[in-house]
């Protein structure tokens, strides 16, 4: 590959990660070292750097450092089987925390689930456990104005419908809880939280959280038939959202999961960006 014309950082990481995608580079081998990189692509030393950095930055690389070369990363371990949302979600939240700029987003129904799981996080950050510099968080809910595809009356709806009241009460109090217990730690802890939510003008068929932009966790709202709420008769269709299987998928894992992980963050900031609209908890 030592031509005339002189190749970027970013061209040398993309020419290496196509050895590392078609095998010619297989997980635990070591990268020929700076010089040789350097002389095969016709660069400086400082460019083949860079493009390393850029290779571990994708979780492509281990020990990137000035000693040894290299090695291709072990493909990461398949994540747990499938688990339920109150199951799953809470020590994956944990690990998300444990970054110095936590990012979460979520798609969901209600704010049911993603309230109790972050309970856990904000004890490890009351204990000096966890320690985050700031935190922000995103949640897309449906509007409050739309026609709810569920939960909904099994006789169909109506003007006073009482599936849509107690959801709405359900998406505001949890929500309201969410946002409460967060923002609390600038007071206590001094750190940089925004929570911000936007509604969406359709029913949510899954619910999708994206942390940090390393993990896509998806579930989908499965249908059931309740007949009471609150020992109160109450024939509905809803979902059990707690309840719903959780499948992960790290950017780690491979170029399926890469993918997946990229397109749901694209998928989440598109909606965040256009056809949302500002949600008032009232």
């Amino acid at each position: 590959m030592n031509d005339s014309r002189s190749f970027s950082p970013q061209e040398i990481a993309d020419a290496l990660r196509d050895r590392i995608r078609t095998g010619d580079l297989k997980a635990g081998d070591r990268l020929p070292t700076q010089a040789d990189l350097a002389e095969e692509f016709g660069v400086e030393r400082g460019a083949v750097r860079q493009a390393l950095r850029l290779l571990q930055e994708d979780g492509l690389l281990t020990n990137v450092s000035k000693g040894s070369p290299p090695r291709i990363t072990e493909p990461a371990a398949a994540s747990d089987e499938p688990q339920p949302t109150m199951v799953g979600l809470a020590p994956r939240l944990c690990e998300a925390f444990e970054k110095p700029d936590a990012r979460i987003d979520a798609a969901c129904l209600t704010a049911e689930s993603l309230m109790l799981a972050v309970g856990e996080s904000l004890r490890l950050i009351h204990e000096d456990r966890v320690r985050p510099a700031s935190i922000n968080v995103r949640v897309l809910l449906p509007s409050r104005e739309i026609t709810l595809a569920f939960p909904v009356p099994v006789d169909g709806r109506h003007d006073d419908d009482p599936a849509h009241r107690r959801w709405l009460a359900m998406r505001n109090a949890q929500a309201q809880v969410l946002q409460h217990n967060l923002l609390a730690l600038r007071a206590t802890h001094g750190m940089d939280v925004k929570v911000t939510f936007r509604a969406l003008p359709f029913t949510p068929p899954m619910k999708l959280y994206l942390l940090n932009g390393e993990e896509a966790l998806l579930g989908y709202y499965m249908l059931t038939r309740e007949e009471e709420y609150d020992s109160q008769p109450l024939d509905m269709y809803d979902v059990l959202g707690s309840q719903s299987l959780l499948f992960s998928f790290l950017r780690q894992a491979g170029e399926r999961d890469a993918a997946f992980v990229e397109q749901s963050q694209k998928w989440f900031d598109a909606l965040w960006e256009t056809i949302t609209t500002d949600l008032t908890l009232s």
